[in-house]
């Protein structure tokens, strides 16, 4: 394997489901179920920071941030979403899509950190992927321009 092929992060690769792969993003399901929370990883090798990315990457990744949040909230009836990239646990870039509803572990505080993950119970974490790919199936507007 090249240092230029993409390799998602061990890390993420323990703490998520992968659910699809988008144009540009692998789409993830954090294996937490106080909330429905997505994380989209750019499949470009090296990735640090959204900068490190070409411009059109860039939009890219924003407009599959922002339809997943849109689908996120659609499917939940959320009060709000949060997008967020931190990265400083895990250095490869990635974005967070989280559904927040008050009254949710952490609300109105933001999700990380606080408390323990709580994993899906095997056959919920079978069903809530099954109900993620149906859900984020993308529709044809999501391919690049």
């Amino acid at each position: 394997m090249s240092s230029n092929e993409f390799v998602l992060d061990a890390r993420l690769a323990k703490d998520t489901v992968a659910v699809c792969d988008w144009p540009l993003s692998r789409v993830l399901l954090m294996n937490d179920a106080r909330y429905p929370w997505l994380v989209l990883a750019p499949r470009r090798a090296n990735a640090v920071e959204i900068f490190d990315l070409a411009e059109a990457d860039q939009v890219q990744l924003w407009r599959e941030a922002t339809h997943a949040a849109e689908l996120l909230k659609t499917a939940t009836g959320c009060r709000k979403t949060n997008i967020g990239a931190l990265g400083n646990i895990v250095s490869q870039l990635h974005v967070h899509v989280v559904a927040r509803v008050e009254g949710d572990a952490a609300w109105p505080g933001p999700v990380w950190g606080v408390g323990a993950a709580v994993a899906y119970e095997a056959g919920a974490l079978g069903v809530q992927i099954e109900c993620m790919k149906v859900l984020l199936r993308p529709p044809a507007d999501l391919t690049p321009r």
